[in-house]
């Protein structure tokens, strides 16, 4: 049973950027898409949680949740959003991959932790990877809006980054309440956040709309990637360890690559496909735990607050 629901949530998320481009090529103004795909499924999450009795009304009005949805939804997906307009989906999907290593670098630079030489060669891999992938839009000509929007998705890592490092503080802070009381709030903080940031920069010309691609893409975006799929992640990490449904990052790029070019037709060359190798590579190369793990097949232990740091 575990078995079958890690794999529908790697294929869920590996989804999830097709159906993000799918909406915006629909004329969906990209930030009220992403503002109403949060808003709603953070709304729902917390009443469920609410039913349950396992999050209390006083979690809604923390401003630590305010920052959090920020960084971890805000920032990541106003940019991801926006990028997508301009990028295919396969390779929004390898450079929201990047997350990780942005995490690294930030540690490093910012907290001055100490970093491994395994973890410089694993971002040196992953760099190059991306080098790789954003290459064939350059050399066919693609133009500035396809590299503003690769600078836009690794703008949106870094807003990740830094939101996720700040959420294993709150997740610290605030014991008492279920790391999935903890998402829903940020998440609706996010998506009103984005849909704010619409209010003053998008016009709603719903003549445009191609409404039942536009519809759908919300619809399966709120309900399957951010209701069911991070349920699933959390099903799976009590049943298993935090570990192994977060390595769900190591598979959903090559999925949303060959998705977006089997469904969508969106092209992929070869120097792309390496890319991907490369950045999937480098993030392994710097996980020394997962590694280990995938390796001797044993089960690893970390906290709650370090798979949080490679969820999206």
């Amino acid at each position: 049973m575990v078995g079958i629901a890690f794999t529908v949530m790697c294929l869920i998320f590996g989804t999830t950027f097709l159906a993000i481009k799918i909406g915006v090529e629909a004329s969906m103004p990209p930030f009220l898409s992403a503002g109403l795909r949060f808003v709603i499924a953070g709304a729902l999450m917390f009443a469920w949680m609410r039913m349950k009795g396992k999050v209390s009304w006083s979690l809604l009005f923390r401003k630590e949740m305010l920052l959090t949805g920020a960084g971890l939804t805000f920032g990541t997906f106003a940019t991801l959003y926006w990028a997508e307009q301009h990028v295919s989906s396969g390779v929004g999907a390898i450079l929201s991959a990047t997350g990780p290593l942005m995490i690294m670098l930030m540690q490093t630079a910012l907290l001055r932790q100490k970093t491994s030489a395994r973890m410089i060669v694993g971002c040196l891999i992953g760099f190059t990877g991306v080098v790789l992938v954003v290459l064939p839009g350059v050399s066919l000509g693609a133009g500035s809006l396809f590299m503003w929007g690769c600078i836009a998705v690794l703008v949106g890592e870094v807003c990740y980054s830094a939101g996720a490092l700040y959420s294993k503080k709150v997740i610290h802070q605030f014991k008492e309440a279920s790391p999935v009381a903890i998402n829903a709030v940020q998440m609706m903080y996010g998506g009103l956040l984005l849909s704010l940031l619409s209010v003053g920069t998008e016009s709603w010309n719903m003549s445009a709309l191609d409404w039942v691609p536009a519809v759908s893409s919300v619809i399966y975006l709120t309900v399957i990637g951010s209701m069911v799929g991070h349920s699933l992640f959390y099903w799976i990490m009590s049943r298993t360890n935090p570990l192994f449904p977060a390595t769900w990052l190591y598979i959903s790029p090559p999925i949303a690559v060959g998705l977006g070019a089997v469904v969508y037709g969106e092209h992929v060359s070869w120097v792309t496909w390496i890319g991907v190798v490369l950045v999937v590579s480098g993030l392994l190369a710097m996980n020394e735990k997962v590694s280990s793990w995938l390796k001797k097949g044993k089960r690893a232990r970390m906290t709650v607050q370090a798979s949080e740091s490679v969820l999206k």
